[in-house]
């Protein structure tokens, strides 16, 4: 059975300006590398649909969302931190991003598919419920997974973040939740500047300090997520897929390889082949240099279809 590949063209049309490190090649990078490695075999490609008000409000609240839309400029940028612009198609491309995560879960859920990777733009872990930053609008995997609580009837769903940086905005959504377990890793002492210390029981946050490497990773990953999975049994899987941790960035310094992405997958492919029926939805986030961010969604996305 194909996995789902799930992207759209508007969320190449999102830009914030001038060599801004969220830029629209990054989507073009690694569908190149999936079709150089043969990987889109075994995947369909499906077009991302525009998520809707109802659903965005799973996650965010409705005043948010709709003064994020009227917020949107007819020409030029409008500033809503620093570092995140909105230019006039920044709202279509958030809501296809967003739109894949539900459309991901749909097909999951539904059995036709195994697995989906969300090739879209702009990221959303950063984005909290009543706030944009970070390079974020919408919280792309939040929207998925409080779909799949409240239109299919989950009743525990992990989220797994491995981005250089701490998914302060899935903290705010989901902390205290009890039907989901917010299991990440980043490094100290990186924007948001938060995260070392846990916001709910259901949050398995690992700090690490710049350079540890491989094997410190794989280490938190051993010995303090995969005993909270195990325990929590998780129906469903999402990944917060950020590849900025990779020793090539820029933006991190913990010095992960194509290998710790791989290594991570299948870990988590085994946690849902036990206890989720092998279902697990997978959103990209982080990951500037195009040439490791391709490689690395390469080896993560290789083992989440079985193509290894």
């Amino acid at each position: 059975m194909l996995s789902a590949f799930i992207t759209h063209s508007d969320c190449a049309r999102h830009e914030m300006g001038p060599h801004h490190p969220e830029c629209p090649e990054r989507l073009g990078a690694i569908s190149d590398m999936l079709l150089t490695k043969g990987l889109l075999d075994y995947m369909h490609t499906y077009d991302a649909p525009l998520a809707t008000v109802e659903q965005l409000g799973h996650a965010h609240s409705t005043r948010y969302v709709n003064d994020l839309i009227g917020a949107s400029p007819t020409e030029g940028y409008h500033a809503l931190d620093p570092d995140t612009n909105m230019n006039p198609f920044t709202i279509r491309a958030a809501l296809r991003s967003a739109g894949a995560a539900v459309l991901a879960t749909d097909l999951v859920i539904s059995g036709e598919v195994p697995t989906a990777f969300c090739n879209i733009r702009p990221p959303g872990h950063h984005a909290e419920r009543d706030a944009a930053m970070g390079f974020c609008f919408f919280n792309n995997c939040a929207v998925g997974i409080r779909h799949a609580l409240y239109v299919h009837g989950l009743e525990r769903v992990a989220l797994i973040d491995f981005d250089v940086h701490h998914g302060n905005g899935s903290e705010d959504i989901f902390r205290n939740d009890e039907r989901v377990l917010m299991c990440s890793i980043f490094e100290k002492g990186l924007y948001p500047f938060n995260g070392e210390t846990a916001t709910g029981p259901n949050m398995v946050n690992v700090g690490m300090p710049t350079r540890t490497g491989s094997d410190v990773f794989r280490a938190a990953v051993t010995d303090q997520w995969m005993p909270a999975l195990e325990a929590f049994k998780p129906q469903m899987i999402y990944i917060s897929a950020g590849f900025d941790a990779h020793r090539e960035d820029d933006m991190g310094n913990l010095g992960l390889v194509e290998a710790d992405y791989e290594w991570v997958t299948k870990q988590l492919m085994t946690i849902a082949s036990k206890h989720a029926k092998g279902r697990i939805v997978s959103c990209l986030e982080g990951g500037y240099v195009l040439s490791p961010l391709a490689r690395s969604v390469a080896a993560h996305v290789k083992v989440l279809i079985g193509a290894d």
